[in-house]
This record gives C-alpha cells, structure tokens and sequence, in this order.
C-alpha cells in the first residue's frame, strides 16, 4: 500500500492568497532539504563511522542505522498523514540554536556534540518543513536513531563509574558467599593470586547502551501498538543490560581464577561477550512473556 501523505496550507495564509501549487511546493522543499541534509550530514556522520563504529562502544551503530530507517519507512507506509509546515516560533528558535551549536562543535572539533547537535538540526528542519505529525509518526525511529550516535565523555564517565563499582561489589559478594578467596577496591577485584580491573569495555556504558537499543527495538516490534505493554518491557531494558553485564564480569571472574589469566583475556573473553547478549535477549523474551499476560488480564478486567 502506498503512502497517501497530505500538504495543508495554514487558514490564515489561504485568506489572504491564493492557495500555492502543494506537489510544486513538495519537490522544491525536498530539493533544498536533500542539499542541506548532504552538507550537513555526510561530513559529521563520516567521522562518527571512523571514530566510533570501529570501537565496541559504538559498534552497534550500522545495525541501528538500517533497522531505524527501516521502522521511519514502516511507520510511514500506509498512514494518510496530514502534513503541514510548522510553527516558526517554535521550529525556527530551535533550528538556530542547534545550527549554531553545531557549527561551533565543529569548528572545536568536539564531535559528540556535533553529532547531537546535528540531529536536532535535521529533527528542527523537519519539523519546520511537515510539522509536528510526521514526527509524532516516527518519535520512535527517531529516539531509536539516536543510539547510532556517540555519548558526550562526561555522561560515559558519570554513569559508567557507578555501574562499575556496583556490579563489581554484587560479583564479590555473590563468589564470596560461595567460598571463593575474592575481595575487591572500587572497581578493581583480587581473587586467589589474581588481580582484574572491571574496565569500561566488561561493565560499563559500552554495551548497555547497545543492550538497549537491542532491546528496544525488540519491544517496538513486538508491541507497537500496545502502550501500556511496550512502556512496561521498555523500562526493564536498562536493568536488563546491567543484568547481563554482571553475568559477564562473574564469568569472567571465575575463568580468570579456575584457568588463569591468558584465558580470560582470549576467547573466552569474547565468549563471554556473547553470553552476555544471550542473556539479555533471554532475560527480556522472559519478562515480555511475562508481563504481556498481565496486561491482557487488566485490559479484559477494565473493559479495555
């Protein structure tokens, strides 16, 4: 089914003159959208797949890219929207400031806030452009998206701190409470004649981040359309992803003390990696198992 998107023109100027041609108002509109989104675009996101989808903390990015465009195109197909162009009080403030902040970003060179500054010139320009319904039509692609995008440092570094000594302090005192000769200083854990350090790549803001993305994908394909059930299943996914992150770095604790050192820094670490988005999956395939009855029983319990 093709997509039946409507332009309207706003009452006041249909007063005063004459009704523009939309389909001529459309093609110039995309032309000068298309140009501004190349300029704008290409450059910062160049440097973003250079920096940061080669790295483990951002190497979700391609794969979040694809499926975030993928659910823009899914939401779109179909919906007979009624598109018209926004209110510049609120889109052209918004468009200014981010155009700003993105060019000083970019002179600077600090390419987080590039980044982010450039999404919210795009989401601006858009708005401006179709208005508020095209995006309340994909406010979840376009919260989705954002995960393709590097974290600014100081907001890795004020949340992955906390996560690292918590789950560090929960693996002690789990292996401690089974025997185990374990003790551990922040975030660094002795155990037998061995000494980890629980780094950012084993417990950090790394793979949470690409958790929750995982995660939330899973639970707008799932319940789309069922609000209640996707607010409930998307709120666990960040516990979910510390969850799995503890599994990991336990794992990896008992490998280093039962089979030394040089197996856990090699394919066993990597194993570990992987156990820990199984866990992930497993654990959120459970508790959608789980809350889904729940939902359907008070929907049917209020008449819903």
């Amino acid at each position: 089914m093709e997509a039946r998107i409507k332009f309207e023109t706003p009452s006041s100027a249909a007063e005063v003159l004459p009704s523009p041609d939309p389909q001529g108002w459309v093609s110039a509109a995309n032309l000068v959208l298309a140009v501004g989104l190349l300029a704008i675009l290409t450059p910062t996101m160049l440097q973003v797949a250079r920096d940061t989808w080669s790295t483990e903390q951002g190497g979700h990015g391609p794969l979040v890219l694809a499926t975030g465009l993928w659910a823009v195109w899914r939401e779109l197909k179909g919906k007979d929207l009624h598109l018209a162009p926004g209110r510049l009080l609120i889109g052209l403030p918004a468009l200014v400031f981010t155009s700003s902040l993105f060019i000083l970003a970019r002179v600077t060179g600090i390419l987080e806030v590039e980044a982010f500054s450039m999404y919210g010139a795009l989401i601006a320009g858009a708005y401006l452009l179709w208005g508020g319904n095209l995006l309340k039509a994909i406010w979840f692609p376009l919260v989705y998206l954002a995960f393709t995008l590097p974290p600014p440092d100081t907001v890795v570094a004020a949340i992955t701190q906390p996560i690292k000594i918590a789950i560090s302090s929960s693996a002690v005192s789990l292996l401690h409470w089974f025997g185990y000769p374990v003790a551990s200083t922040g975030v660094t854990i002795q155990i037998g004649q061995y000494e980890l350090l629980v780094a950012a790549a084993c417990a950090g803001l790394n793979s949470i981040i690409t958790l929750t993305a995982l995660c939330l994908f899973y639970v707008y394909l799932r319940h789309r359309s069922d609000p209640i059930a996707f607010i409930l299943i998307a709120i666990a996914a960040i516990p979910v992803a510390v969850i799995s992150n503890f599994v990991r770095v336990l794992l990896l604790v008992l490998i280093t003390y039962h089979m030394g050192d040089a197996a856990a820094q090699g394919f066993l670490h990597d194993f570990a990696g992987l156990l820990m988005f199984a866990v992930a999956l497993a654990t959120i395939f459970g508790f959608d198992m789980l809350v889904t009855p729940i939902v359907a029983r008070l929907r049917r319990s209020y008449g819903q």
